[in-house]
């Protein structure tokens, strides 16, 4: 600051993750863009907790203290699916655990606010996305109010909040009061009970939402019968007093919905009933749901108390020369100096690899990425794609001319969207590809596969590689993307998502059967083939999905034997805050589905020992896990899978045990070896491989 010539820092911008400044790091992305716009931003990064002093280091800030728990969220980030705490916090230097403190966002929040009274406190990331309403809390089982009043913020920016940021900012420096700004998109703030922004504003109870109006009799034009007036529903004395109906355009009736939706706020269940009564949690995570596309959702309200907590409507989605502006700042794409030589997990993983999308329109019930990202894909364009690449060779230490991703969310949706933007900005719809792929969803892969071409002819680069989790049912529509991807994209092997291979936790997934696994399976053995290369499908899977039976985790374990597949990782389903899943975990009703007491049920895995139980099977081969799986088959009526012939699952006795645990001469290596002879950085949770011999 000194240097500079600043006496004070216009932002000061807290984070729980180490400073990495590079665009897939929120707190780098943020800093940068405010800096672009003139601000003086300054950036404490993992502060101890413990007191209020380390919020002082750079003074009080003019406008704001930005607060944010990292790029995920700190009860994620620190806790397992067992809620047993991580050994390694991927977003430390040396992977340190003990960084941040739980509830990241609210502990430091309260600490700027003890530091610096009065000043405004402005929270957002990941953890504030999905907090943002009342939401069920896996790690202590019970729903907890929303962010906003535990950490006592003044305005909770969710989702990609770039335009609410710049002009929240511009208007705080402007002389407007943080109390005063209740119009920005993408925000949510805390207001008195039966606040509205004026007169006109209408207030919709959410059950209107889901549940259906009484039908209405109407009468029928063409009917020369004369009737009597009462059947419209009004009586009349005469003729006169009849009222001639316009007729309107499908386009002038939108725009009328439009500007009526405007002007509408749609109350929730309060905190204190969904608290108590799953079915209205239920009912509200349904509705929060289906009011989360920009082009048509309404501002949502929730009672806490005396207190609102108003959420306005979500951020539009950023245009592509807005991306482009966004990761085009000049980033110093290194971490912080200080840190030395201590290697941060995270940076390792992603030093090589280029975002060149955000969002997902998949919809999977499991995932995050809608209640933050939302559903319309975000695309870069190509020349600042190329440029980001152009960078990584000439800047980044230690490269040696392979990028390890060109993807994001999803590898394969760079710039698919609707066929006309009128059915996008109306569609409600959870998912564009299920139960089936929209008709009004582009899947054009042209330009994907146009972007691979020309990324790998740069002078320098020798192999692009994709590491994001691949929509393999949208890529079987493009047997030349496929083609392509496995020619020159594969470095040996592929992960991909079946999650599971039956249809009761695939329905409550929305993931599509494995039909389109087999199909792409085919494509990626046939042109592994025509390359001369031999590759392999890394399918992972989630064990204990909310609408799992124990008979769906034994098939799901009876085809990974038959297909010789031993899964070296696994993955055990973890509630995040607000995601659908999650909501049937906790309450057991289907929000897919409109909620009521009598509604579909879903039986989900709680009980640890079926938990444990759910995920030895995927690892079946496992002799840790045989006396798990012997005592679970027994209780289920299947001991017919125990013994030592090959139509068993697990071995009849702890001495077959070690005698089928050893491994053939020539068998393929194990995964980690694999993956290190392929170059391939280190695989996420749930991967797997084929151990057929070659």
């Amino acid at each position: 600051m000194a240097q500079l010539g600043w006496d004070r820092c216009d932002i000061i911008l807290v984070t729980g993750d180490a400073y990495i400044d590079h665009p897939s790091f929120g707190m780098a992305l943020v800093g940068r863009l405010l800096e672009s716009q003139g601000f003086r931003v300054g950036i404490i990064s993992q502060p101890d907790w413990h007191s209020a002093e380390p919020l002082r280091a750079l003074g009080r800030p003019n406008l704001y203290f930005g607060i944010t728990a990292g790029n995920m969220d700190s009860m994620i980030n620190r806790y397992t699916a067992d809620r047993k705490p991580r050994s390694e916090d991927a977003y430390t230097a040396s992977g340190s655990p003990d960084k941040r403190p739980d509830r990241a966002l609210t502990v430091y929040a309260q600490r700027a606010r003890e530091a610096f009274p009065g000043t405004p406190i402005v929270i957002g990331s990941i953890e504030a996305s999905l907090r943002r309403i009342a939401h069920y809390d896996y790690w202590s089982d019970t729903v907890r109010r929303s962010v906003l009043l535990d950490s006592k913020a003044d305005i909770l920016l969710f989702g990609n909040a770039e335009r609410a940021l710049l002009a929240l900012s511009h208007r705080l420096a402007s002389g407007e009061s943080v109390k005063s700004i209740r119009d920005l998109r993408g925000t949510a703030f805390v207001a008195p009970r039966g606040w509205k922004p004026s007169e006109d504003w209408s207030e919709v109870d959410s059950t209107r939402v889901d549940t259906p109006g009484k039908v209405e009799q109407h009468p029928n034009p063409y009917e020369m019968k004369e009737k009597s007036p009462e059947v419209c529903g009004t009586k009349t004395d005469s003729a006169s007093d009849i009222k001639t109906m316009t007729l309107l355009s499908r386009e002038e009736r939108l725009a009328q919905q439009k500007e009526i939706r405007s002007k509408s706020v749609v109350r929730l269940p309060a905190y204190e009933a969904v608290k108590e009564d799953p079915i209205r949690y239920a009912h509200a995570s349904r509705v929060f749901h289906l009011e989360s596309n920009p082009g048509n959702a309404r501002a949502m309200v929730q009672a806490h108390g005396d207190r609102d907590v108003w959420l306005n409507p979500p951020p539009l989605p950023l245009a592509m020369d807005e991306m482009d502006y966004v990761y085009d700042l000049p980033y110093a794409r290194a971490p912080h100096p200080t840190y030395g030589k201590a290697k941060i997990p995270a940076w390792e993983m992603i030093r090589f690899s280029v975002n060149i999308m955000r969002g997902c329109f998949g919809g999977c019930t499991f995932c995050s990425i809608t209640e933050h990202e939302g559903r319309i894909i975000q695309s870069r364009s190509e020349p600042s794609i190329l440029r980001e690449i152009e960078l990584i060779r000439d800047k980044t230490t230690g490269f040696t001319g392979t990028i390890s991703d060109l993807g994001g969310p999803t590898a394969n949706m760079y710039r698919m969207a609707c066929k006309d933007k009128r059915i996008e900005e109306s569609c409600r719809r959870l998912s564009c590809v299920y139960p089936t792929i929209c008709s009004n969803l582009n899947t054009d892969h042209s330009k994907l596969i146009r972007l691979y071409r020309k990324a790998r002819a740069l002078p320098g680069v020798k192999k692009i590689l994709i590491g994001s989790g691949l929509r393999y049912d949208l890529a079987v529509r493009s047997p030349e993307y496929v083609k392509e991807l496995v020619t020159h994209h594969v470095g040996g092997l592929l992960k991909i998502a079946p999650e599971h291979s039956e249809e009761g936790p695939l329905s409550k997934m929305m993931k599509p059967g494995m039909g389109s696994y087999y199909r792409f399976k085919e494509l990626f053995d046939k042109y592994s083939k025509e390359a001369g290369k031999q590759q392999y499908l890394i399918p992972y899977f989630i064990a204990a999905h909310p609408g799992t039976t124990d008979d769906d985790m034994l098939n799901l374990a009876l085809w990974l034997k038959q297909h010789d597949f031993r899964l070296d990782q696994v993955q055990t389903f973890l509630p995040t805050p607000m995601a659908m899943a999650t909501t049937m975990y906790h309450t057991r009703k289907n929000p897919l589905r409109k909620i009521a007491k009598d509604s579909e049920t879903v039986e989900t895995p709680r009980l640890a020992k079926i938990r444990k139980f759910h995920k030895a099977l995927l690892r079946y081969h496992d002799p840790a896990n045989w006396e798990i799986l012997r005592e679970g088959l027994q209780r289920m009526g299947r001991a017919d899978l125990i013994g030592n012939g090959p139509q068993h699952l697990v071995p009849r006795s702890d001495g077959a045990a070690r005698v089928l645990a050893r491994r053939p001469q020539g068998e393929t290596p194990p995964l980690k070896a694999l993956a290190r002879s392929f170059g391939q950085q280190r695989l996420r949770p749930g991967a797997a491989i084929s151990r057929k011999r070659p």
